[in-house]
């Protein structure tokens, strides 16, 4: 099957433009929709209480959230090529308006992780308004207007852990997810009422779609490159947080759910610097921007590993973690983007169930680094996942190298 043609020739022309409200609905629709991610995290220690578990049994309801959602991208994300967005976005919020009641309904531990499950193979919203804000922006400013939608969800990803946190220590963790079923059930009505009808970019069934992302994953190695550095480097943020919570209940800080949920508000600050990340990569090129970004997340590990027991080296390494894992996934992002336009969310596919496959891995990691070891523990598998994605990012650097070498030759 040839990649490119069988897309829809209509081309960006039909498309609404990109007016400054709509992008402004667009983030803050992607950070109220990724949150349902990542609430539970704060609140894992009192889910562990309510049902006498282990840290290392609580630690799979993070896990199974995330590959609930890597199932979701693979499933539900190459939609958004063959099918109107606008149906596909309400219909899902719909669904995980249901999911996120199941939680909060919960009896055991099995229930739970079932229901979380189910929340993240069906909050993969955000993975189809991203793809949706780069297909309505000019070309040469993908990589900024990507970057001012993955601020709005990388916002909504750290205040949930604030907002979850806050909540769960004053009316217990299951009213937070009623709160965020009616969030979703909210939004679902809000994005009805505003989003505009951008049609399909492909004529490919629904099975020739998820062939194509075999095709696109086995044809473009800078898609594999891509795709695996951000799978590494959501492990280690992911093995930071979910562990984040167990080590301030223990000396020196003895912190509860709320003070770990405020350490969201502390990432902002790494949040804040998407939109430049954007930008950079657009003036400077991506693949250098990924690599800085991949080595400041290194540097961050040093903090935490070095400095964790001290509130200002905690502090410090938070902020560049989170700058340093969202400047790659910017990057990243836009340079995936830019390799087949017309594929925009089959691409996004590949990217995001690998990156939450890593993000899953980093969970499982984590628990179970901080069960046999603490914080050295967590510390140690974090920088070793960061430094797997440099060998990544650096062999790729060699074959580009390689390649303009053998281009200019011939």
């Amino acid at each position: 099957m040839n990649l490119n043609s069988s897309t829809n020739s209509s081309g960006k022309a039909q498309h609404p433009e990109l007016s400054r409200g709509l992008l402004l609905i667009l983030a803050i629709s992607s950070g109220l929709s990724v949150a349902n991610l990542y609430y539970n995290q704060p609140l894992l220690a009192d889910m562990a209480q309510t049902f006498h578990a282990s840290a290392a049994q609580i630690g799979s309801i993070s896990t199974l959230t995330q590959l609930g959602y890597a199932l979701g991208l693979f499933l539900f994300v190459p939609l958004g090529d063959i099918k109107e967005k606008k149906i596909l976005i309400v219909i899902l919020l719909g669904v995980v308006t249901l999911s996120l009641l199941s939680v909060g309904i919960s009896e055991n531990l099995t229930m739970l992780g079932a229901a979380s499950f189910a929340v993240g193979t069906t909050t993969v919203v955000p993975q189809i308004i991203v793809p949706l804000a780069a297909q309505l922006a000019r070309p040469d400013q993908q990589g900024r207007i990507v970057g001012i939608v993955m601020s709005g969800l990388f916002f909504g990803i750290l205040l949930a852990r604030t907002i979850s946190g806050i909540i769960g220590s004053l009316w217990g963790w299951r009213i937070m997810y009623y709160i965020a079923a009616a969030l979703m059930f909210s939004l679902a009505l809000t994005l009805w009422a505003f989003l505009p009808q951008t049609g399909s970019t492909s004529r490919l069934s629904y099975r020739q779609t998820l062939h194509s992302l075999w095709e696109y994953t086995t044809k473009l190695p800078l898609l594999r490159e891509a795709s695996l550095m951000g799978g590494l480097l959501f492990g280690t943020f992911s093995v930071f947080w979910t562990t984040l919570a167990f080590f301030l209940k223990q000396p020196p800080y003895y912190y509860g759910t709320e003070i770990a949920g405020l350490f969201g508000l502390i990432g902002v600050a790494g949040a804040s610097f998407a939109p430049v990340a954007g930008r950079l990569a657009d003036k400077k090129g991506p693949r250098i921007v990924v690599g800085i970004a991949a080595a400041v997340t290194l540097v961050a590990y040093g903090f935490l590993w070095l400095f964790g027991k001290h509130l200002w080296g905690l502090i410090l390494g938070v902020i560049l973690l989170d700058l340093g894992v969202q400047g790659a996934q910017i990057s990243n992002q836009a340079r995936v983007y830019a390799l087949v336009p017309e594929a925009k969310s089959r691409l996004n596919t590949v990217y995001m169930v690998t990156y939450f496959i890593g993000g899953s891995l980093g969970s499982f990691l984590g628990m179970h680094a901080w069960s046999l070891w603490q914080w050295k523990g967590v510390c140690l598998v974090g920088s070793s996942l960061i430094l797997l994605s440099l060998i990544i990012w650096g062999r790729g650097l060699y074959n580009q190298r390689k390649g303009n070498m053998e281009r200019c030759c011939n």
